[in-house]
């Protein structure tokens, strides 16, 4: 045998030690006192957040932009009756330059032309000038 092993003789073939105490530690938390230590905090959630694509608004185009008007004015007509409406539609980003088109349908409960809203049963409130296309049964 080797000095080395020599001087361990003493407590090689001692029973492991078990806190009275302290619960057992699980191999998963354990492992995880090695993990690595993440010094700038949010970075992560930043380079997503940059990352994150968002589209650039665009109208609906001349051609269709009286055919949106004509719609609408429809709409306007038939609001009392509740007609079932599909739409798509600009909704701009929070916290970046841009947004994204939404796609919706529903019932119209009314058209707030003070607010310049359609606002469907939903209570969903969608801004006239974002609206891009506009679909329903009764076009």
């Amino acid at each position: 045998m080797t000095d080395d092993r020599k001087k361990y003789d003493d407590i090689i073939n001692l029973p492991h030690h078990v806190s009275a105490t302290r619960p057992h530690m699980s191999q998963h938390d354990r492992a995880a006192q090695f993990s690595p230590f993440a010094a700038l905090t949010g970075h992560d959630a930043a380079i997503r957040e940059t990352a994150r694509l968002t589209e650039r608004e665009h109208g609906p185009g001349e051609d269709y932009a009286d055919i949106l008007d004509q719609k609408l004015r429809l709409l306007r007509q038939l609001s009392g009756e509740a007609p079932r409406i599909a739409l798509r539609y600009f909704t701009p980003d929070a916290k970046k330059a841009g947004g994204a088109y939404v796609t919706v349908s529903g019932r119209l409960k009314k058209i707030d032309d003070q607010r310049r809203l359609l606002v469907l049963e939903d209570q969903t409130e969608i801004p006239v000038e974002r609206i891009i296309d506009l679909d329903g049964d009764i076009f």
